[in-house]
């Protein structure tokens, strides 16, 4: 794509295999190619409102290993940057420095022998502080230690619990994409909305801790309401933003809102198989505020159940009047990707992940550059 003026000149870099373009202007009229995706009539239940969303084409994803699947297997390993020693290596890459643990830093290594598809707002619990994924990438299948960009969603621990990090009690997930059970493996939970958007646009540690100290705010109001005359609350004594959420109190006001629609939109995922369901536009209180969209119908099952919970959180601490948001407005905020500045990180080969910034909005996407791909994994937008 031509520009017609760049706000610096943009650098080409190559860091650790990774190559980054500049920040630069988008030529007025200069869009992505339209995905063909189409808005239907919403799923609602109280203030928040999911607009189901299908493609004109689908992928094969089947190939794509989740966090979830990973945790799960053992195949995947997530722990401190001080503990990367004794990790396997097999390719004769740098290797990365060990300087100790560090806030902002994780090791990740895939030692399955499928790809590793990550998703920004993924937290994972343990080590030194609980943490919350900051970008989409792919990491390859069998990779050597990966350095992971992470924020803090824990900022008053610094203190390992645990030599790696796993998932959060807070999602109680079956088979990836299956119902939510007790007593079933955990699931890698998901930040909501407003907390992914300060990892994903701001990538600010103290914009993250702000909104997670917000948040928990919020959510200790919700466990006060719900608590008997007498007893003591728990949130005021924690600073984990996962340990909020697998509160007793505030899983079951979330899932009070979660679960109908959750439900409602696997039954309808199943129905929509074939005209290629791939992801929703979510409103809280009237408000547009987020979208998610798949390369295929089998990723968005297996990542539904913790992206509503997502959406349900965003949901139970956002009180206003409410609103009703119709499909038009939906199709709108869906259509409209014109971008006014754009960054690209390319790790060639593997992925390439676009930073869009347009009017009242950023936008993210995730290209596999794998053989055999070359297709958008995943797309997220969210409303300034």
């Amino acid at each position: 794509m031509k520009t017609k003026s760049f706000l610096a000149l943009a650098l080409l870099v190559t860091v650790a295999g990774v190559c980054i373009v500049g920040p630069r202007d988008l030529r007025a009229g200069e869009v992505t190619p339209p995905p063909g995706y189409k808005v239907l009539e919403p799923i609602r239940h109280g203030n928040l409102t999911v607009f189901p969303v299908v493609a004109a084409k689908s992928y094969p994803t089947g190939e794509f290993l989740t966090l979830d699947e990973g945790l799960r297997s053992g195949e995947v390993i997530v722990t401190e940057a001080g503990n990367v020693q004794g990790l396997i290596r097999r390719h004769p890459t740098p290797a990365i420095r060990s300087e100790g643990a560090q806030v902002n830093r994780l090791v990740l290594v895939n030692n399955s022998k499928r790809p590793l598809l990550l998703l920004a707002g993924e937290i994972v619990t343990g080590g030194k502080q609980d943490r919350v994924i900051g970008k989409d990438r792919i990491v390859p299948a069998e990779s050597d230690p990966v350095d992971l960009s992470v924020f803090c969603v824990e900022p008053g621990r610094w203190v390992a619990t645990s030599s790696n990090f796993g998932a959060s009690e807070a999602m109680y997930g079956g088979a990836a994409g299956g119902p939510i059970k007790r007593g079933q493996p955990p699931m890698a939970m998901m930040a909501q909305p407003s907390v992914r958007a300060k990892a994903m646009a701001d990538k600010d540690q103290n914009q993250v801790w702000a909104e997670v100290r917000k948040q928990q705010a919020a959510m200790a109001t919700v466990e006060v309401a719900a608590a008997a005359p007498g007893v003591a609350t728990e949130i005021s004594n924690t600073s984990s933003y996962a340990k909020v959420n697998e509160n007793e109190a505030v899983k079951k006001q979330v899932d009070s809102v979660a679960k109908p629609i959750e439900q409602n939109y696997q039954s309808l995922i199943r129905q929509l198989r074939d005209r290629n369901a791939v992801g929703v536009v979510v409103a809280v209180n009237g408000r547009i505020i987020w979208a998610d969209m798949f390369a295929s119908t089998d990723l968005l099952e297996k990542y539904w159940p913790k992206l509503v919970r997502s959406y349900a959180s965003e949901a139970v601490v956002t009180r206003a009047k409410e609103v009703e948001v119709g499909v038009s407005q939906a199709q709108a905020f869906l259509g409209d990707m014109e971008g006014r500045r754009e960054m690209i990180e390319s790790e060639p080969g593997i992925y390439r992940h676009t930073e869009i910034t347009g009017d009242g909005f950023k936008a993210f996407s995730l290209t596999s550059l794998l053989p055999k791909t070359g297709f958008e994994v995943h797309v997220a937008k969210m409303a300034d």
